[in-house]
Formats: C-alpha cells, sequence, structure tokens
C-alpha cells in the first residue's frame, strides 16, 4: 500500500498462479509489474481483506466486494475491493481513492470549457445528465466532482444509489444498493424520491427499469445524474432506444450527454512539466442533441466535436503527445 500510494497507482492486482501471486500497479492506466509472493502469504492476505471487508471467507464459489478504510501518513484512502472466483483460487483487485484530495473539474478535463459547459448543466432544476464512456474513463470521478462542486455551491439536497458506493464524501447522502438483499435501484429510486431530493445521483443505468425510472424522475421535477455504458455520444441515443425510451422521452429529459475519454497530456506542478491523463468529451447539448434524437450522423451535425477532432485539437494545441 506504500509504494502503491507513492507511485500514485488507482488500482492494486494480485493474479494468483500455481505457487506464486504476481502483483501489479494500475499507474495513469498502464499496467504496471511490482513483486510476486508466495501463493501461501496471499492466501492469508485475503482471508485477511474478506474478513475485515465482511465478505464471506468461506466462500469461493462466486464473486464478491467490500469496502475498506485506509489510513496513511498522507491522509485517508477509501478501498474498493473485489475477488473474483479462478478454477483453484480467487483474484483480488483494489481500486485505492483518496478522501481528501479531491480535484477540481477544471483539472478533469483536457478544455476547461468543456467543464464549465457541465457545470452549466447541473443550473437545470430538472432533467437527466449522463455520462458515458468505458470502464475506466473517468465517469465516476467527474460526477462526483459535479455533485460536490453543486451541493457546496447551492446547498442542494443529493441522494446518491450506488453499486457499491465508491467513494465516502461529506453533505451527500449515500446509499448503497443491494441487489442480493431485493434492494435495487428501482426501490432505492422511489425511497429517495420520499426523502425530498434536489439531485439524484444513479450510480449506472443497467437496465430497462432503471432507465425507465430515472427518466420518469426527471419529467417529474428533479434532476438526475447517472453513467451509461455506450461507445460515444452519440451512440448513447441508441443504448436509450433499445432500452425501452421513446423519442420523446429523450426530448423531454435529456439535458445533455457528455461521452469521456482520457488522454496523455501535459500538465504543470509546482514549476515542473507532467505528463497526466486528463478527459476529453464529446458533448451533446440542446440543438445538437436535438438533431442526434432526429437521427443526423454525428459528422453532419454543426458544431459537434468528435473524439478524433478533439484529440486532433488537444495535438495541435500542444496538450497533449502524438
Amino acid at each position: 500500500m506504500n509504494d502503491a500510494l507513492s507511485e500514485g497507482a488507482s488500482d492494486i492486482h494480485f493474479s494468483p498462479g500455481e505457487k506464486t501471486v504476481t502483483i501489479y500497479f494500475r499507474i495513469n492506466g498502464y499496467r504496471w509489474y511490482y513483486d510476486k509472493i508466495l501463493i501461501q502469504a496471499y492466501q492469508l492476505l485475503l482471508s485477511y481483506y474478506k474478513f475485515s471487508t465482511g465478505m464471506d471467507i468461506a466462500e469461493k464459489r462466486i464473486p464478491q466486494n467490500g469496502t475498506l478504510l485506509f489510513n496513511h501518513s498522507k491522509g485517508m484512502y477509501d478501498l474498493r475491493l473485489s475477488t473474483l472466483p479462478l478454477k483453484e483460487n480467487e483474484s483480488l483487485a483494489i481500486r485505492i481513492l483518496s478522501k481528501q484530495d479531491f480535484p477540481d473539474l477544471d483539472e478533469l478535463f483536457v478544455f476547461p470549457k468543456q467543464a464549465k459547459e457541465l457545470i452549466t448543466w447541473m443550473e437545470n432544476k430538472a432533467g437527466i445528465i449522463l455520462l458515458t464512456g468505458p470502464t475506466g474513463s473517468g465517469k465516476s470521478t467527474t460526477m462526483y466532482t459535479l455533485l460536490r462542486a453543486s451541493t457546496q455551491k447551492h446547498g442542494y439536497q443529493a441522494i446518491t444509489l450506488e453499486d457499491p458506493v465508491e467513494q465516502t464524501i461529506d453533505n451527500l447522502l449515500q446509499v448503497q444498493v443491494n441487489e442480493k438483499a431485493g434492494f435495487n435501484y428501482d426501490i432505492g429510486l422511489k425511497a429517495a424520491l420520499r426523502h425530498d431530493p434536489d439531485i439524484i445521483m444513479v450510480g449506472e443505468i443497467r437496465d430497462q427499469s432503471t432507465a425507465k425510472f430515472a427518466f420518469r424522475a426527471a419529467l417529474t421535477g428533479h434532476l438526475v445524474i447517472s453513467t451509461i455504458h455506450a461507445k460515444n455520444a452519440v451512440g448513447t441515443i441508441a443504448r436509450l432506444t433499445e432500452m425501452g425510451l421513446s423519442k420523446i422521452d429523450l426530448q423531454q429529459s435529456i439535458i445533455g450527454i457528455a461521452s469521456q475519454e482520457l488522454i496523455e497530456c501535459e500538465r504543470f506542478s509546482n514549476g515542473k512539466s507532467i505528463m497526466k491523463r486528463a478527459a476529453i468529451a464529446e458533448m451533446l447539448h440542446e440543438h445538437q442533441l436535438e438533431a442526434a434524437i432526429g437521427g443526423t450522423p454525428s459528422h453532419n451535425i454543426p458544431g459537434f466535436e468528435s473524439f478524433s477532432d478533439l484529440r486532433r485539437k488537444a495535438y495541435a494545441l500542444g496538450y497533449s503527445t502524438p
């Protein structure tokens, strides 16, 4: 853990072999070899972490997950742990989330203009904001940052529904969905609406029932923010249509869609130039959104910048490498 934090790792992976377990760090999106330990030492470590996070130590046939608070000289960290059953063993992955090092929205994006536009979306009293992209593209970080900025500025009552709660944040009512216990997103959303929220965050829209309920909440006067897996911004429209939402639902509910991708770019810290990952986003809003819902291809939407356009722009302005 000490080495992972000093290297700025976001994840630790334990990959079991026959006699040893290989440990990797995820740093700036890349997976680096760290060390090997004996399988016996790993079994003790795994049992300790499963017990500490409330997992079933005896259960090795199904995936499990849990969270743990880690106290370090640098501060407090939330650890999100997950196990995966293998033929002879279980693998373990640990996501490291800082409880004190919250970035500003400007720091997350290559282009500050995109960060400012997202903040303006949060000024709406009702509707739905969707953040899309593959796993590891920074959707959750952006969502948390937007929520934190909005609650601090306006004193909003914000309720989150998550599976699991990824990061504990002050002044947010964070509800952990537990599908095994029958507490799913549908039930959570119905309960949240009775709690007089200004903003509802749905960790992820995974299925038709969650999508329809989230959009219904947006139509009945609530601001909803959520993530959904889609290849790009325009592809999100097709994904929602597949989930049974009509064009009218989309037109009446969606404030904007931002599809994220992380690229390496130059940043300055204490006068030194360092390479870090930051987000570029395909963004659909107002007339561009109307065109996309109407079926206009992305290359024909006026003012729309695709990932390819944004990468070229970042390189041309000297922000990123070829």
